[in-house]
C-alpha cells in the first residue's frame, strides 16, 4: 500500500459525525477526518513498518495519518531529533498518547526524554513526558524498579505546579501505572501519593487521592500478590 492508497483509505473511512464530536473529548479536530482507531490499526497491519511512508504521512498534518504513523514507523530509525520535532507538533492528547504507547516507549532514549519533556512548559510536550512514564511502566516488563523511582521527584513536583487538565491526568496516569507494576513499587507509589496529598493544591490532592483509591484497592492488591 503506497502513500496515495493510504490517503484514499483514510478519506474513505472518514466520519463527519465522529469528527464533529472529537472536540467534546478534548481532541483538536482542525486536521482530523473522524477515522476511528480500530480502522487505523487494521490499516497499520496491512502496511507494516515503513519509515519512508511514516515520514510522508506525518507531513500531511492529518490527525489520523499521524496516529497511523505511530503504528508503522520503524523504532530503530527514529532519533532524538525526530522525537523532539514530533512532540512539538502534538496538538491533542490522543496523538500524544498514541505516539508514546505505539512508538516512543520502544526507544532506549525514552527514559531520558520522559523526564526532559515533563520539565518543559508546553502542554502536550509535558503531557508526553508523563504519558511516556506511564507507557514505560505499562509495556517495559524488563526494566528495573530503580528506573521508575527516578520519575518520582518529577511526578511530585508537577502534581502541584501544573493545573492543566491534560497534564494532571497524565501525571496521575504515570503514578498509577508505576504503582501497578509490583508490590514494591506499589508501596512506593502509595507513599508518594500520600506525600502529594499533603500539598496545598487542589490538583495535587486530586492526583493523590485518585491514585491511592486505585493502588490501595483490594483488586490491585490481590493482583499484585499473585
Amino acid at each position: 500500500m503506497d502513500f496515495k492508497e493510504i490517503i484514499i483509505q483514510l478519506k474513505k473511512h472518514s466520519n463527519p459525525k465522529d469528527r464533529k464530536g472529537m472536540a467534546r473529548f478534548g481532541i483538536n479536530p482542525e486536521y482530523a477526518l473522524g477515522v476511528r482507531v480500530p480502522v487505523l490499526r487494521t490499516l497499520a497491519k496491512k502496511i507494516g513498518r515503513n519509515h519512508k511512508l511514516a515520514q510522508e504521512l506525518w507531513h500531511t498534518k492529518i490527525h489520523e495519518a499521524r496516529i497511523l504513523v505511530s503504528m508503522i514507523e520503524e523504532p530503530e530509525k527514529v532519533n532524538e531529533r525526530q522525537m523532539d520535532e514530533w512532540v512539538e507538533e502534538f496538538n491533542s492528547w490522543d496523538l500524544c498518547d498514541q505516539c508514546c504507547m505505539n512508538l516512543f516507549d520502544k526507544l532506549p532514549i525514552a527514559w531520558k526524554k520522559a523526564i526532559e519533556w515533563a520539565r518543559l512548559e508546553e502542554e502536550f510536550v509535558r503531557r508526553a513526558g508523563f504519558a511516556l512514564m506511564a507507557c514505560l511502566a505499562w509495556h517495559n516488563k524488563e526494566a528495573k524498579d530503580e528506573k521508575f523511582l527516578r520519575f518520582f521527584p518529577v511526578i511530585k513536583k508537577y502534581s502541584a505546579e501544573d493545573e492543566r487538565s491534560f497534564v494532571k491526568k497524565a501525571v496521575n496516569w504515570a503514578l498509577r501505572q508505576i504503582g501497578k507494576r509490583n508490590l514494591y513499587l506499589n508501596k512506593k507509589a502509595v507513599k508518594l501519593a500520600k506525600e502529594i496529598e499533603k500539598i496545598d493544591s487542589k490538583t495535587a490532592k486530586w492526583i493523590a487521592r485518585d491514585a491511592i483509591k486505585e493502588l490501595a484497592s483490594e483488586k490491585i492488591q490481590r493482583t499484585l500478590q499473585k
